[in-house]
C-alpha cells in the first residue's frame, strides 16, 4: 500500500479545509515561527503557508518537498523552488477576499456595528438610546483614498463604483490605464489624506512603507475620517493612531493587521470605543483554504493546480 504524502500545514486553516486534505494526506499542523521549522519542511511532500519564510538553501535541500502553497511568494524563493522542480501555487482569490474583507471593516467601523451588537448583547437596548450612541456615518457618495493600487485595490475600487464613490489613489508610480479604467484620480499620499472620507491601505510592509502613517499624516485627515488597515500592522505609528483616535483627530478606525499579533492585553487600542479590531482576518476564508488545498492535492497527483 503507498505511503500517504506528508504535508505540513502553516496556516489558520478552516476545518472543511482541513478535513478535505487529511483525506489524502498526513497532516501536520505547527505555527511557522515554531522553532525548527523551516529546518524540518524537507521532511514533508508538501507545505502550506501563508509565505513561505525559508531561505533558497532550504528550499535546495528538502528533497522531498513537491508543492508549496501559499498566499504570496518571493520571486526568490520561486527560482530556487523552480529549480528543483517544486510547485508554487498562489491563490488569486485572494486579492478578492482581502478587498472584501477590507469594506467590511469600512462599513463595521462607519456604522459601529460592532459596538451596538455589544451594547444589545449587554442589555443597553431600552436602556438607552443605541440610535443616538451609535449613529454612525454614510458610505455612499464619500471620497476613498486607496494607498496601494495594486491587485487588491483596484479590486477595491471596482467595488465601490456601486456606491457611488469617488476614488482616489496613492501609488509609487502612476497607473494611467487603471485610471481611465476605474474611473481614479491620482494624489500625492499627503492630499490623498486630506481629501478622502475613508483611507484604505493596501501596500506591502517595506523600508519605504514602514511607519509611513504617522502624526504628521493622522493630522491631515478630516475628523469625520475613518482609516482602515488590512494591509500590514507597522505601516502605521500605531501609538500615534491611538492617539489620533483618543483625541479624535480622526472619527474611527477599523484594523486587520497591528504591530503585535496576537494583540497584547495592555494594548490601549483595546479600550478605544472607536476603533473595530480583526484577528487578520484578511485571507482567512474557507473558499481560499480550500484553494490551498486543492492546488496541493493536485501538484502532489500530478495535476497542474487549479490557478
Amino acid at each position: 500500500m503507498t505511503p500517504k504524502p506528508r504535508v505540513l500545514v502553516c496556516i489558520s486553516m478552516h476545518p472543511d479545509a482541513l478535513a478535505r486534505l487529511e483525506q489524502v494526506a498526513d497532516v501536520d499542523v505547527l505555527l511557522w515561527h515554531a522553532p525548527g521549522i523551516a529546518q524540518t519542511a524537507g521532511d514533508y511532500d508538501g507545505l502550506i503557508v501563508y509565505s513561505p519564510q525559508v531561505t533558497p538553501e532550504t528550499i535546495r535541500a528538502a528533497r522531498r518537498l513537491k508543492v508549496i502553497a501559499c498566499h504570496a511568494c518571493s520571486a526568490e524563493i520561486r527560482r530556487a523552488a523552480q529549480e528543483h522542480s517544486i510547485g508554487v501555487t498562489l491563490v488569486p482569490s485572494l486579492w478578492a477576499t482581502v478587498a472584501d474583507m477590507t469594506l467590511a471593516l469600512v462599513f463595521a467601523a462607519a456604522r459601529m456595528l460592532p459596538q451596538a451588537h455589544t451594547a444589545i448583547k449587554a442589555g443597553l437596548w431600552g436602556q438607552t438610546d443605541l440610535k443616538v450612541r451609535f449613529s454612525g456615518h454614510d458610505i455612499f457618495g464619500k471620497t476613498l483614498g486607496i494607498i496601494g493600487l495594486g491587485q487588491i485595490g483596484a479590486i477595491l475600487a471596482r467595488r465601490v463604483q456601486g456606491f457611488d464613490m469617488r476614488v482616489l489613489y496613492y501609488d509609487i508610480a502612476r497607473k494611467p490605464n487603471l485610471e481611465r479604467e476605474l474611473h481614479v484620480e491620482y494624489r500625492a499620499l499627503e492630499p490623498l489624506l486630506a481629501e478622502s472620507d475613508i483611507v484604505s491601505i493596501l501596500v506591502p510592509l517595506n523600508d519605504a512603507t514602514r511607519g509611513m502613517i504617522g502624526e504628521k499624516q493622522l493630522r491631515l485627515m478630516k475628523k469625520d475620517a475613518i482609516l482602515v488597515n488590512t494591509a500590514r500592522g507597522a505601516i502605521i505609528d500605531e501609538p500615534m493612531l491611538c492617539r489620533a483616535l483618543q483625541e479624535r483627530w480622526i472619527a474611527a478606525a477599523g484594523l486587520d493587521v497591528l504591530v503585535d499579533e496576537p494583540i497584547k492585553p495592555g494594548n490601549p487600542l483595546l479600550t478605544l470605543d472607536n476603533v473595530v479590531l480583526a484577528p487578520h482576518l484578511g485571507g482567512s476564508t474557507k473558499e481560499c483554504d480550500l484553494v490551498l488545498v486543492e492546488n496541493t492535492i493536485r501538484v502532489l497527483q500530478g495535476q497542474e493546480p487549479l490557478v
